[in-house]
């Protein structure tokens, strides 16, 4: 799941050296988190207008995730 998300992130910003995606254990067992780090000038295009591209990334990652025990959780960290 990571390795996805870092793709599609790298794919929208001009700096994708700076890409870092760290994937954290949940609450539960069945859960993680994917906390992604970009440059401060790519921040906007990760979260897009009204948040959108954020959303798209989630929508994404929680597709991803329906066939697998675990549910994916995204998170832009500043």
């Amino acid at each position: 799941m990571r390795e996805l998300v870092e793709h599609l992130v790298k794919e929208l910003v001009d700096n994708p050296d700076e890409v870092e995606v760290i994937e954290e254990p949940g609450d539960s067992p069945d859960a993680i988190y994917l906390e992604i780090y970009v440059a401060d000038e790519d921040k906007g295009k990760i979260i897009g207008k009204r948040g959108r591209i954020a959303n798209a990334i989630r929508a994404i990652v929680r597709a991803a995730s329906e066939g697998s025990d675990q549910r994916a959780f995204v998170e832009i960290m500043s």
